[in-house]
């Protein structure tokens, strides 16, 4: 798998165990920033995202800031992005096996390192299930 990650201020500090976690699986990964945690805005950094995944259309990106909201919503604008806001690692599993999510948004102050890393594995691990799913991602 080969991800684009990015983040704003408030998502800096979850992002290096996530490249960590994602690196010691062999993932590629890219990182589009930002890389300290002085205040940007969040939609720059989830547009920048959102056109990688849409040009390189075998890639997932990964959006990090304080809850998750903001970014999800910034992606959820592009047609063909499908950004997952998880908490947990179910909800992952299930925005790929639905609905197909290429984008996975967490939120830094809402869950910890652990529960990122679980939520990743789901992620990583689950694959899209087609069939009425399918059907229901074409209506989009």
């Amino acid at each position: 798998m080969r991800f684009y990650i990015a983040n704003d201020h408030a998502g800096f500090i979850l992002k290096s165990p996530i490249l960590k976690f994602l690196q010691t699986r062999n993932y590629e990964v890219f990182d589009l920033g930002c890389h300290n945690q002085t205040k940007v805005d969040y939609p720059d950094f989830a547009n920048l995202l959102c056109q990688k995944v849409l040009e390189d259309s075998k890639s997932f990106g990964i959006l990090i800031c304080g809850s998750g909201i903001g970014m999800s919503i910034a992606a959820n604008r592009f047609k063909g992005i499908r950004a997952a806001l998880c908490y947990e690692p179910y909800s992952a599993a299930m925005s790929r096996k639905h609905n197909n999510a290429n984008v996975l948004c967490l939120g830094a102050r809402v869950i910890g390192i652990d529960m990122a890393e679980a939520i990743l594995q789901n992620f990583c691990q689950s694959q899209f299930e087609g069939g009425r799913h399918l059907q229901r991602i074409e209506k989009l």
